[in-house]
């Protein structure tokens, strides 16, 4: 019974190493998007969380990306 115990507790420690590294890889990839790192906790949601953060990363609009104009010049039309 020990044995199980330990091997239960291990899988427990893997299970939770995986988890913090993925949130913390979705918070990196959120941050460097122009985004909230915060929303890389979405990944905590079960069974959709991580489908979330792929979508919004995927159809969103990177804050990052935007065009600005400087302040006092007009914006060049095509």
């Amino acid at each position: 019974m020990a044995m199980f115990g330990a091997m239960m507790g291990t899988f427990v420690l893997i299970g939770l190493a995986f988890i913090a590294v993925t949130v913390w890889l979705f918070w990196r990839i959120f941050v460097k998007a122009g985004f909230n790192g915060a929303l890389g906790l979405l990944c905590l949601i079960p069974s959709v969380g991580f489908l979330i953060c792929i979508i919004i990363l995927a159809f969103g609009e990177w804050p990052n990306q935007r065009v600005t104009t400087p302040v006092g010049t007009m914006p060049m039309s095509t």
